[in-house]
């Protein structure tokens, strides 16, 4: 691990390094994407203030990939190899370990900030290197949005990058509402604590729909879909507060989330396909039926209506491959002649074509680790939650 000197020597470097990035970023290689990025983020009326728009090249910067693969970041650490030391290089490809979120001002000491992350409960010994004056002001008890970096792999210490938004400390409740839905994925990945935790809550939510719905799947009617859904949101909101007792009711109900109702896409469909499977979570698939008919009976692939939902299925990014492969294991026998016809490849066999199929049109699904996609919090949150409710 590196030492506090060795840590500020990075820091005290880290400007100069970030500043030849962005200037790089803005030449004339990149200058048309981020321009788009830039514009893309802008308000109806034209218009990005400050802060936001330093995100916005900080995010394309560090985050957004090129279609090689690599990171503007990336491309300008192998073009600068050999005018960087070592350790300077190391804490720019780091830097691509983005911690974005709402965090909890806990002390300001010099140019070293504490601060807990609201969404995945961690601390944070977080530097600048604009100096003390860019944490003027700065007090134990206020938030700020913003996004952090480690300024090594091989230390604990975290650098500011971009603009810092700070809210008064009379803003928690404002703040923790918005935390709730922060980076959840990250928050889950950083902290394996909450991600379990947060499993076992999902295991629970499917148990519940499993009563509800009797089976871990059902295709109805939109109306009757939207009846349902609302029942077992209510039954899990009675079970988070009855768990939580008097302790944190607000922080409970929070945590359940309220459901709103099927939106108007699915309301107006001849089918809603309802899966909570127990990996990918609750899902809900908007004439989910047609599929399901069409695998029951495989000459229906001659019909325009049933073969176009099963490639809109194929090309939605939004549709999990177990999506597709509950078909296939509810119909058995029956996926070779589904796809064979719709996909116009007489030798396609499922056993053998399947999982490449699905890997090839959904990339996405497995490209990371999956998970809950129902997520829990951390107690310094709760409270924050409890105490403005």
């Amino acid at each position: 691990m590196l030492d506090s000197d060795q840590v500020r020597t990075l820091v005290a470097r880290s400007g100069e390094i970030k500043g030849g990035l962005v200037a790089f970023a803005q030449g004339p290689r990149y200058r048309r994407r981020l321009e788009a990025r830039i514009a893309a983020a802008e308000n109806e009326y034209g218009e990005l203030d400050q802060i936001r728009l330093i995100q916005v090249i900080d995010e394309f910067i560090l985050q957004h990939r090129r279609p090689g693969g690599r990171t503007v970041a990336e491309q300008y650490a192998a073009q600068r190899a050999h005018l960087m030391a070592e350790a300077e290089r190391a804490m720019l490809l780091g830097w691509a370990d983005v911690v974005e979120g709402v965090f909890e001002v806990d002390s300001v000491k010099r140019d070293v900030l504490m601060l807990h992350h609201l969404r995945d409960d961690l601390d944070y010994q977080v530097y600048s290197n604009a100096g003390r004056g860019a944490l003027a002001g700065l007090k134990k008890g206020m938030f700020l949005y913003g996004r952090i970096v480690p300024v090594h792999p091989d230390s604990d210490a975290w650098l500011v990058s971009g603009g810092l938004q700070a809210f008064p400390k009379s803003a928690a409740g404002v703040v923790a509402q918005a935390a709730v839905f922060s980076d959840v994925s990250g928050a889950l990945r950083r902290n394996p604590e909450l991600r379990e935790r947060s499993w076992a809550m999902q295991g629970e939510f499917r148990s519940t729909f499993i009563e509800v719905f009797g089976a871990d799947w059902a295709i109805l009617p939109p109306k009757s879909a939207d009846e349902k859904l609302r029942e077992l949101y209510r039954r899990r909101t009675d079970a988070a507060l009855a768990k939580a007792g008097n302790e944190s009711p607000k922080s409970a109900a929070s945590a359940a989330q309220a459901f709103e109702g099927l939106p108007p896409a699915l309301l107006d469909s001849e089918s809603v396909g309802l899966i909570f499977d127990e990996v990918e979570g609750l899902c809900f698939y908007e004439g989910y039926g047609l599929l399901d008919e069409l695998f029951a009976s495989p000459s229906l692939a001659r019909s325009r209506p049933y073969a176009e939902q099963l490639r809109g299925y194929l090309r939605d990014e939004s549709v999990a491959p177990m999506a597709i492969r509950r078909l296939v294991e509810r119909h058995p026998g029956n996926a070779d002649q589904v796809f064979q016809a719709v996909l116009r490849k007489p030798d396609f066999r499922w056993a053998e074509d399947g999982e490449a199929l699905l890997r090839k049109r959904k990339p996405e699904f497995f490209a990371t680790d999956p998970q809950p996609s129902t997520a829990v919090i951390g107690q310094r949150l709760a409270d924050l939650l409890q105490r403005t409710g």
